[in-house]
């Protein structure tokens, strides 16, 4: 059974940074593509950050680039994503999905986790 755990949200100030972790367990994060995405109140679902097996070439929104950074730790089998310098916008419920194969949709989806930023 396939499980994505985030933990790390919380409420921070606009400028902050926080670190959000995905756990898990019945994939690998080392044979699996695996992203971060996010949902805002009243908005559609969208894609953060990729990172595929190998760990290069990561992947991001405009929105985040130069202020965020997604990382694995295969060892742990969790993924990272740090974010820097946040801003109101980026409040939402961040989720991390995996896929097998790049050309595939994300089949696998944490339950998520609360990014609260106040100005």
């Amino acid at each position: 059974q396939v499980q994505l755990v985030e933990s790390g949200g919380g409420s921070v100030q606009a400028g902050g940074s926080l670190r959000l972790s995905c756990a898990a367990s019945g994939i690998t994060t080392i044979t699996y593509y695996m992203g971060w995405f996010r949902r805002a109140p009243g908005k559609e679902r969208e894609g953060v950050a990729t990172i595929d097996p190998a760990g290069s070439s990561p992947t991001y929104a405009d929105a985040v680039k130069g202020r965020f950074t997604i990382s694995k730790n295969n060892a742990m089998n969790t993924l990272y994503l740090q974010m820097n310098n946040v801003k109101p916008e980026d409040t939402a419920v961040y989720y991390c999905a995996a896929r097998y194969r790049k050309w595939d949709d994300f089949r696998y989806w944490g339950q998520g986790t609360q990014v609260t930023v106040s100005s």
